[in-house]
């Protein structure tokens, strides 16, 4: 049986907890930044859990992480 491939692009996304969750980062925070708030950019660093629907998927994409 072959090994199973990692998704790349989600391996650089990302990360898996202690506990058998994921992590990732906020979006909206790449470009036009002027106009959003000093308040808003500062929570949107931040990182937040994977929805539970999701983690099944990820757990798939990234088999070895």
């Amino acid at each position: 049986m072959p090994k199973m491939k990692t998704n790349r692009g989600a391996a650089k996304r990302f990360r898996r907890t202690a506990s058998g969750g994921f992590k990732r980062a906020q979006s909206h925070r790449r470009h036009i930044l002027t106009k959003k708030s000093t308040k808003r950019k500062r929570h949107l660093r931040s990182g937040e859990m994977v929805h539970d629907a999701d983690v099944s998927m990820l757990n798939r994409m990234l088999p070895y992480v």
